[in-house]
């Protein structure tokens, strides 16, 4: 049959299970539109293209699968673009489809061209721009299995016009074969490309080295990140913990892995104070799907100064790059992490230092109670509500309305009210928590909400903002009032852009350069305009009944600025050293 370039392209979304996508049209990407409107896909507007990559994570984080972005040529891909390298930096699989004008008229400056190839190349896990209608079907293809294999992270396919319309004849058997493929890939985890895992007859050894150092450790501490951020992760994560008690502690990305009840915390510039003393103080760090990033470890000198370091991770990349290792897996936590279980239930059965292993892990939860509660960094003297303390309790309001805590998936954007959610809010399930956390991107929290409701039909999906954040990526309210989605917007209003003041306050001495707002608008005024239901929560006391009711809803709570998010590790100093 024949075929034309955006007929391709559809039918392999549709052998993926793509039910959705999010973006704009535009003049080099109509024909591909024309398409997509016949092909029961269903479309989501968006109002700006970096919401269309956002909305994409937000289905691919929740769902652990790839989804798919659209843009135009020139300012759309552009735009596009900082929601793809938010995907890389916190390894998501998106697919980023732009159009791109004929190949005619690359490199002659012509109307809305812009070098998206060239522009993604940094930013993503692997860029291509298709040239020929022959090379459609394989590119796609590549794209999902590149996106989901290994270290997840995004894809940029750039497609010419004239590639979109032109025509090939694609035989019953080559569509069989690519469904094929799919399947296959699916089905057989070991089947995802990954040159760099640790050789078959390296890996009993080395499972055998990590019993051994697990076995001999008094001062353990599971180190968890956003490379165990699954259900299966998190499964063989609580099968090991039956086997082998350690304090835990976690990442940004790894929030949510265990219920926060069970971890001591975030380490980190605003790790918990108890997470953080743990890291320095131990024996051995197990590291699971975590990276040595300097929001985490500060000084990495003093950042576990004296302990034998073991790594899991799928990306070999990350193994030894900021810290050395003692022994490494380059494999997922959840292929590698059972053996690595089988082996220490044998080698602690009946070890001496079972018992000095229990007191250590008793005396970091006494310690994490004795630091860790909502008045951290609060504000006695303000007559406004404490944010800490409204962020945890959010969950059991959402029950007072009928709703399961368990099934709420929590967005944030990116700064103070991030920090707060992260530390506060009781997390109790992986993918619960979706943040920007390697590339810090405002304007995160609503998209990806929006992309988080449209997977997760009947959850509903609580996005954590700032008046600083929400204003980034405000035009998204519409999208959600057209599509009617379960999204509860939560902007915690203090008039600043409160990071950066509270750091401008600690390190700058109080010179408050351009982070404090002189007008604000009236969010619940702006909320209405788009047409959402809205709530005053310092003037309603049963806010959370307009929150929680079916559909989408903005929520205002106005804050003190000189409310802090402590701890605080000023620049050049260990993590223990933070200001409380």
């Amino acid at each position: 049959m024949k075929l034309t370039g955006s007929e391709i392209i559809i039918q392999v979304l549709k052998m993926h299970g793509i039910d959705v996508v999010a973006g704009i049209p535009g003049g080099y990407i109509l024909p591909f539109y024309d398409t997509l409107a016949k092909s029961g896909i269903r479309h989501v507007l968006v109002r700006h293209e970096q919401a269309a990559g956002f909305v994409a994570q937000g289905i691919a984080r929740t769902t652990g699968k790839p989804a798919v972005c659209l843009a135009t040529s020139g300012p759309g891909a552009i735009n596009l673009l900082t929601s793809v390298a938010d995907a890389r930096c916190d390894s998501v699989p998106i697919i980023a489809i732009t159009g791109q004008v004929p190949t005619s008229f690359i490199g002659t400056d012509s109307f809305q061209e812009g070098d998206t190839f060239g522009l993604s190349m940094p930013i993503t896990k692997h860029s291509a721009m298709i040239k020929r209608v022959e090379d459609v079907l394989e590119t796609v293809l590549s794209a999902f299995e590149i996106a989901a294999s290994g270290r997840p992270g995004p894809v940029l396919i750039d497609v010419p016009r004239d590639v979109q319309v032109a025509q090939l004849d694609v035989t019953d058997a080559e569509l069989s074969a690519a469904r094929k493929r799919i399947a296959d890939f699916d089905r057989f985890a070991e089947g995802r490309r990954n040159l760099f895992r640790t050789k078959s007859g390296d890996y009993d050894a080395l499972v055998a080295q990590f019993a051994d150092v697990l076995a001999g450790a008094k001062q353990p501490v599971l180190y968890i990140g956003g490379g165990a951020q699954s259900p299966e992760a998190a499964a063989a994560i609580a099968s090991f913990r039956a086997a082998y008690t350690a304090p835990v502690v976690t990442s940004l990305m790894g929030v949510g892995v265990t219920e926060s009840a069970e971890s001591l915390g975030m380490v980190g510039m605003h790790g918990s104070y108890a997470a953080n003393r743990a890291m320095h103080d131990a024996d051995c760090v197990f590291v699971l799907g975590a990276r040595f990033d300097d929001r985490a470890a500060g000084v990495s000198s003093q950042f576990c100064p004296n302990a034998k370091i073991l790594h899991i991770d799928v990306d070999a990349a990350e193994i030894g790059k900021i810290l050395p290792p003692f022994a490494s897996l380059v494999y997922d936590v959840q292929t590698a992490l059972p053996a690595v279980t089988a082996a220490v239930q044998a080698a602690v059965a009946g070890g001496e230092t079972a018992q000095v292993r229990e007191a250590w892990y008793r005396d970091m939860q006494a310690l994490k109670a004795e630091t860790d509660n909502l008045l951290v960094g609060r504000r006695t003297e303000s007559a406004l509500p404490n944010p800490r303390a409204f962020i945890a309790g959010v969950p059991a309001f959402a029950e007072q309305c009928g709703l399961s805590a368990r099934d709420i998936i929590v967005t944030t954007d990116v700064g103070q009210h991030q920090m707060w959610t992260a530390q506060c809010y009781p997390f109790v399930r992986p993918r619960q928590l979706l943040t920007s956390g390697s590339l810090g991107t405002m304007g995160f929290g609503l998209p990806t909400a929006v992309g988080a409701a449209l997977a997760n039909p009947g959850k509903r999906v609580i996005c954590f903002s700032g008046d600083g954040s929400i204003l980034m990526n405000v035009q998204e309210l519409a999208t959600l009032a057209e599509q009617q989605l379960d999204v509860t917007v939560i902007v915690l209003e203090n008039g600043t852009l409160g990071m950066v003041r509270q750091q401008q306050k600690f390190l700058f001495e109080k010179n408050y350069s351009a982070s404090v707002f002189m007008q604000n608008p009236d969010f619940v005024a702006v909320a209405r305009g788009f047409g959402l239901r809205a709530a005053d929560a310092n003037a309603e006391s049963d806010w959370h009944k307009t929150a929680f009711a079916k559909g989408p809803c903005l929520v205002r709570l106005r804050i003190d600025p000189e409310e802090d998010v402590l701890p605080f590790v000023v620049a050049g100093h260990a993590n223990i050293d933070s200001l409380r």
